[in-house]
């Protein structure tokens, strides 16, 4: 186990390769779950109960109850941290991630849910190179899942509409990120990323209603007001972007990563980060304690 990550499972932490999932389980056979993920920074777990908080109002949407109170989901979410933490190189973190499924039937119509909690290392290596030239983004066809039949607030196991929408997009251009457009014709997210542009030094976003409102959409929206920057939600169309002079996406692994063009068409002058990107990420990075760009770009190869 020393040399092996742990994960919680079902009442117990045992190590990975020892934990067992029923094909039965409704999270395999339908989707149906819920889940959260945060990360540590040099370590230390960022925002646990804000994210927790938003784990368990997915729960309550889905009418899914994990037997365990979210107070008990924290301490043993550090437990596995802890045990877990003596694996983490230098200068690498983890993602955090709760799931929970509806799990096993047992008659009756009810279900023995599966609660599970893991860590696992971010990418760095694979994804410096967007912290260099920035994000290409390519808008697909697919169109993000309206309210009116299953609300994007929800952070469910059923990616299906996003991860269509993104391979369509790298079918195109395997270096290409998915950002897809509402019902209604405007910008909504990608998977599992928010997305925000910048105009003669407005910072403008989605509305909510149409997109998963990430903890770190929301950390960038309160660094972006304690430095006077002006922040919007409002509807975003294709001409707001392709006129904008900065865009960039929020997610809990990239934090903030510039994009430098969509549907092929360079976001402002080129440059990244522009500067409103820029002051951004450096605020982020003095929240958290870790210079979050140098982190990717010293992987660099």
């Amino acid at each position: 186990m020393a040399q092996e990550r742990v994960v919680y499972i079902n009442g117990e932490i045992v190590p990975e390769s020892e934990a067992k999932v029923s094909f039965r389980d409704q999270g395999f056979v339908t989707g149906d779950a819920v889940f959260d993920a945060t990360r540590t920074f040099g370590g230390v777990i960022f925002k646990l109960k804000e994210h927790l908080g938003r784990l368990y109002d997915s729960l309550k949407y889905m009418r899914l109850d994990p037997g365990i109170p979210q107070h008990q989901m924290a301490d043993l979410t550090m437990q596995v941290l802890k045990a877990n933490q003596s694996l983490l190189g230098a200068d690498d973190d983890y993602w955090v991630i709760q799931r929970i499924s509806r799990g096993v039937p047992i008659g009756g119509g009810k279900y023995k849910p599966t609660v599970i909690i893991e860590c696992n290392p971010l990418p760095f290596a694979a994804r410096a190179r967007y912290y260099r030239d920035g994000l290409s983004v390519v808008i697909p066809s697919i169109r993000r899942t309206p309210p009116e039949c299953m609300s994007p607030r929800v952070k469910v196991h059923n990616y299906i509409n996003l991860i269509l929408a993104d391979q369509e997009v790298k079918a195109q251009n395997p270096d290409a990120f998915s950002i897809l457009l509402d019902i209604n014709g405007n910008i909504s997210e990608g998977l599992g990323s928010n997305f925000f542009i910048v105009k003669n030094g407005v910072v403008v976003t989605p509305k909510e209603q149409y997109v998963l409102a990430g903890i770190s959409r929301e950390t960038v929206i309160e660094l972006a007001q304690g430095l006077n920057i002006e922040v919007q939600e409002a509807d975003v169309d294709l001409y707001d972007v392709y006129t904008a002079d900065e865009a960039f996406v929020t997610s809990t692994s990239f934090c903030i990563c510039s994009v430098s063009s969509i549907n092929g068409s360079t976001i402002g002058d080129g440059g990244v980060p522009g500067p409103v990107t820029d002051h951004l990420q450096t605020a982020y990075s003095g929240l958290v304690g870790i210079n979050i760009v140098g982190q990717y770009l010293k992987r660099l190869g």
